[in-house]
């Protein structure tokens, strides 16, 4: 396979666009599609200040990366969950988050729940009707709430956050499932702001996760590869394996699906 641009060895092939690239061009592609969605979708100007929600996984690292490659002020958040159950999850994914900034001279706000709340993620969910099965839902809620706190207190403009393709896919897919209304109005690439609350952009949301991974790998960024140790037995991976099985039988399947999801809205 040879690169479409330059006639080179292809390094990536993405059937879903009919589009092979070489590490160069591939590498120039991923940063020139985010800055055509972030213009397409009115994210965010080159005057605002940016927050970039950051976990030490593929995507938001990679995001804060190409925004930086791109000129934009983004300055990252990582918040540190204290999971680290069977394996050191929090703690390898704030060293990698912090290893990251640093190679870049990028500013990192680094925010302890323990500290913050007292106790840990598992902790608090222990000791609420939420934790009975998985603290998934406790977790959710404090990160909202560190994240609109510390874009507040820090005078922010947008917050974005690394979902891809596939997460929005899938969450698309939950939801109309459910016929859940509520959610499907609110699922969108921008969440205009409100007073205190600061505008929520996913400049990736049209990039498979195929393709952040790539760009992760070629670009030589270190993140932790292993999931939460609770997103195991997941609806939401569940989904997304079902909508896997469609898109190898038919590539391109998924980001229809989201489109046709956003022209409808």
């Amino acid at each position: 396979m040879k690169c479409k641009k330059c006639g080179n060895k292809a390094s990536v092939n993405m059937r879903q666009h009919k589009l092979a690239l070489c590490k160069e061009h591939y590498l120039e592609w991923v940063p020139a599609q985010t800055a055509r969605f972030i213009k397409k979708y009115r994210m965010f100007g080159r005057d605002e200040k940016i927050l970039v929600a950051v976990s030490g996984g593929k995507d938001s690292l990679s995001l804060w990366d190409i925004l930086h490659r791109l000129g934009y002020t983004a300055d990252g958040l990582y918040i540190c969950l204290g999971i680290d159950e069977g394996i050191a999850y929090s703690s390898e994914s704030q060293r990698l988050t912090e290893k990251f900034a640093a190679g870049r001279g990028l500013k990192l706000h680094v925010v302890d729940v323990q500290k913050e709340y007292g106790e840990t993620i598992p902790e608090l969910a222990a000791r609420t009707h939420r934790g009975q099965e998985k603290p998934c839902s406790v977790c959710g809620l404090v990160k909202r709430h560190v994240m609109n706190r510390i874009a507040r207190d820090f005078g922010y403009d947008v917050l974005a956050t690394g979902h891809n393709l596939d997460d929005e896919a899938a969450v698309l897919f939950g939801n109309t499932l459910t016929w859940s209304g509520e959610y499907l109005l609110r699922q969108a690439p921008v969440l205009p702001g409100t007073p205190g609350l600061a505008r929520k952009v996913k400049p990736l949301c049209r990039l498979y996760e195929r393709e952040m991974a790539a760009y992760a790998f070629l670009r030589g960024i270190e993140y932790i590869y292993e999931e939460c140790p609770f997103a195991e037995g997941s609806t939401s991976i569940y989904y997304k394996e079902l909508l896997n099985k469609l898109e190898t039988d038919k590539p391109g399947s998924k980001l229809l699906f989201y489109l046709r999801f956003l022209e409808a809205r």
